[in-house]
C-alpha cells in the first residue's frame, strides 16, 4: 500500500521538476547540510521573484532532468541538494546566493547549468560579479541621455545665437527708429533723384531762349544755301546790264 502511494507521489515529483527546468533560464544547484529552516526561509525571500529554491532528492532530479533535455548535472547530484531555479536574472540569483553564502558558510554552490551550458562554481562565482540587467540598462539609458542632451545643445547653441542677435535688434529698433525707417533709402534715393530729373526733361515745355538757340544751333546748315543767292545776284544784275546795253545799240 505504501509503494502503491510512493509511485504516484514520486511521478508527480518528477513532472514538477521536469516543468521546473524547462521553463527556467537555468539553475543552480548548491549544498544546503546544515541549513535550518529558518535560514532556508530566509534564502527564498532573499532571491525573490528571479528564483525558486527548492529542495529534491537527487534521483528524481536526474530523470526530470533528462526529461527536459538538461545536460551536465550528474556529477553535482551528490549529497543533500537544493536547486534554485532561475526566473529571472541570472546574475541577480549568483549575487544572492554568494551574499548569503558569507554569512551562511553551511551554503556550498555546487555548479548548474545556465541556457543549456553547464557552469562550474568558478563560473557562478564570476556571474556574480557582474552587473545586472538592471544596472547595465540604467547605465545605458543614462549614456543615450547624454548623447541626447549633447546632440540637443549642439543644435540649440545656433538657435540661441540666432535668437540674441535678433532680440538685440529689436532693441537697437526700439531705442532708435531710424535705423529701420532709413534703411532702405540710400540704395533707393539716386534712383528716385534721376527718375524725377527724367519726368521733368520729358514734361516741360522749351522757353523762347532755348528755342532760339536751338535756331542759332541749326543756322550753320541754312547758311551755304543763302551765301548761294547772294553770289547769284550780282550774275543776275549783270546779265540784265549787258542786255540793257544791247538793247540801247540796236
Amino acid at each position: 500500500m505504501e509503494e502503491t502511494m510512493a509511485r504516484p507521489d514520486k511521478a508527480a515529483a518528477v513532472a514538477e521538476l521536469t516543468e521546473r527546468f524547462s521553463s527556467a533560464g537555468g539553475a543552480v544547484l548548491t549544498e544546503y547540510r546544515g541549513l535550518t529552516v529558518k535560514a532556508l526561509k530566509e534564502l527564498r525571500r532573499s532571491l525573490g521573484e528571479d528564483a525558486t529554491y527548492a529542495v529534491s532528492k537527487n534521483t528524481l532530479t536526474a530523470i526530470a532532468a533528462k526529461q527536459a533535455g538538461v545536460e551536465g548535472i550528474d556529477d553535482l547530484l551528490v549529497g543533500p541538494t537544493a536547486i534554485a531555479f532561475i526566473d529571472g536574472d541570472p546574475v541577480v540569483v549568483a549575487k544572492g546566493l554568494r551574499d548569503f553564502a558569507r554569512n551562511n558558510p553551511q551554503l556550498v554552490v555546487k555548479g548548474g547549468v545556465l541556457d543549456g551550458k553547464p557552469l562550474t562554481p568558478e563560473e557562478v562565482r564570476k556571474l556574480a560579479d557582474l552587473e545586472s540587467r538592471e544596472v547595465l540598462l540604467a547605465k545605458a539609458a543614462g549614456a543615450m541621455k547624454g548623447v541626447l542632451a549633447q546632440a540637443v545643445s549642439l543644435f540649440a547653441a545656433p538657435l540661441s545665437q540666432a535668437a540674441r542677435a535678433v532680440a538685440a535688434l529689436e532693441k537697437a529698433a526700439t531705442e532708435n527708429p531710424s535705423l529701420i525707417a532709413g534703411a532702405g533709402t540710400p540704395a533707393a534715393a539716386p534712383a528716385a533723384e534721376s527718375a524725377t530729373a527724367e519726368s521733368a526733361e520729358d514734361t516741360s515745355e522749351p522757353s523762347n531762349e532755348e528755342l532760339d538757340a536751338a535756331a542759332t544751333v541749326e543756322e550753320p546748315a541754312a547758311a551755304p544755301a543763302a551765301q548761294a543767292a547772294t553770289d547769284a545776284a550780282p550774275a543776275a544784275d549783270e546779265n540784265t546790264t549787258v542786255a540793257a546795253d544791247a538793247a540801247e545799240d540796236k
